[in-house]
């Protein structure tokens, strides 16, 4: 049976470990622990399987271990049913989820779960399709990218150095649960890559062939870079080649989640046809 601990306090550990986790997008490193928040997030997890040490959610959504009856309102036990998966439950006052909570409006729910086991450069999976961000650096773009990833039939992230942290709150609420279907690898140097054993390619508006031409091989390793400085040029160096995307309305370049959806959309179309 789930236990169940009701916390009251701003001071206790628990919420102390939750404000740092919401607050500092590197906190998980240190404290070895990953927040979720919102019932999507959650939904998610559970539905990728991971095994929940420790649910949070607010009294008011809390409807405990025999409460939902008739008329009780429907997002309250949804969330309770989310939470009671959990193998402990913690019960905070509305007004306290407030302090540590990073969305404007309060989700109501969230879970703590372990960090992923140390993503050293030793666990790169070999062979597969693989996206490569070279310093990445708005949360946003490396959540679109894990999602876009994810749906397009990708197996690995891989985070070089300098990265946003993948598994930072803002990368985790962009990426909308797709890291679960995900093998992820941070804090990577250019020599780990040669473990990858496919062929890397990078974007680049200085290319050998226009995306649509290239010899794509399959699978392959996409390798997308910083926003404004492109790929690293040490990277670079290992990359077969380098392809563009055709933008015959004028643009300068695309943005790099953009830029990455195309380019993983078309390895899909050829595997496909």
């Amino acid at each position: 049976m789930t236990s169940v601990q009701l916390i009251t306090s701003r001071d206790n550990p628990t919420i102390q470990r939750l404000r740092k986790l919401a607050q500092d997008p590197n906190a998980y490193r240190k404290l070895g622990e990953v927040w979720l928040e919102g019932d999507h997030l959650c939904s998610a997890c559970l539905e990728r399987g991971q095994q929940v040490p420790v649910a949070v959610i607010a009294d008011v959504a809390w409807l405990g271990e025999h409460g939902m009856g008739s008329g009780v309102d429907p997002l309250a036990v949804r969330l309770t049913e989310l939470a009671r998966q959990a193998a402990r439950v913690v019960v905070v006052p509305q007004a306290l989820w407030a302090t540590f909570s990073g969305l404007e409006s309060p989700a109501r729910l969230g879970f703590l779960l372990a960090r992923p086991m140390d993503e050293a450069h030793s666990s790169l999976l070999s062979g597969v399709a693989t996206v490569v961000l070279d310093r990445v650096q708005d949360a946003g773009n490396v959540g679109s990218i894990l999602r876009s990833a994810s749906a397009l039939g990708v197996r690995q992230v891989v985070a070089m150095k300098g990265t946003a942290a993948l598994w930072s709150p803002k990368v985790l609420r962009a990426g909308m649960g797709a890291h679960f279907a995900l093998h992820l690898v941070e804090q990577v140097q250019p020599e780990d890559l040669v473990s990858l054993g496919v062929q890397m390619i990078a974007t680049s508006s200085h290319a050998d062939h226009e995306l649509h031409q290239a010899p794509l091989a399959e699978p392959c390793a996409w390798v997308m870079g910083h926003e404004g400085q492109g790929v690293g040029e040490a990277l670079m160096r290992q990359c077969a080649y380098t392809v563009s995307i055709p933008q015959p309305g004028g643009e300068e370049s695309l943005n790099v989640a953009a830029a990455a959806a195309i380019c993983l959309y078309e390895s899909l179309r050829r595997r496909l046809s």
